[in-house]
């Protein structure tokens, strides 16, 4: 019999996709928050983006299936708290996001205070003549925005 290791099952589950940005998962995006494993017993905690996020469930059934397929007996728990952060969203992250043509967000401050933008660059052309069309787009997480130079649309992903 192969003993579970940790790093088995915490790379079986940060390689879980979030199911409305297949692009990146929830390890980069920062929705993985921990992975213990205690007497064989694996406990995964995920936060959602914000707290009426209606992908959790997913990611929790996503979850439980990379779980099992590494053979590891768990369960999926929510942390609420600390609230999720865009700071969280890792560089490899980040760099996804905007290759997708999504806008990602800027770091927030020390202080905790995100820093607002008001120039957004538009992730296929570089220029920052952007305008935002609708404060919601495909998902509540994200606004969707217009370049003035090159016209093309594109999801910004909102600083939290």
């Amino acid at each position: 019999m192969v003993t579970l290791t940790l790093e088995d099952v915490r790379a079986a589950v940060a390689a879980v996709l979030d199911p409305e940005l297949p692009l990146v998962t929830i390890d980069e995006l920062g929705i993985l928050r921990d992975v213990s494993l205690v007497d064989g017993h694996a406990v995964v905690t995920i936060t959602p983006t914000y707290s009426g996020c209606p992908a959790m469930e997913a990611i929790a059934d996503d979850v439980r299936a990379a779980l099992a397929s590494v053979d590891a007996e768990g369960e999926v728990r929510t942390a609420l708290a600390p609230a999720w952060t865009t700071d969280w969203i890792s560089p490899s992250g980040r760099v996804k996001l905007a290759e997708a043509g999504i806008a990602p967000p800027g770091p927030a401050g020390s202080s905790g205070t995100v820093m607002l933008d008001l120039a957004v660059r538009c992730p296929r052309c570089g220029s920052t003549a952007t305008r935002v069309v609708s404060r919601f787009g495909s998902t509540a997480c994200k606004a969707l925005r217009v370049c003035s130079d090159c016209a093309e649309p594109f999801d910004e992903f909102k600083p939290l």
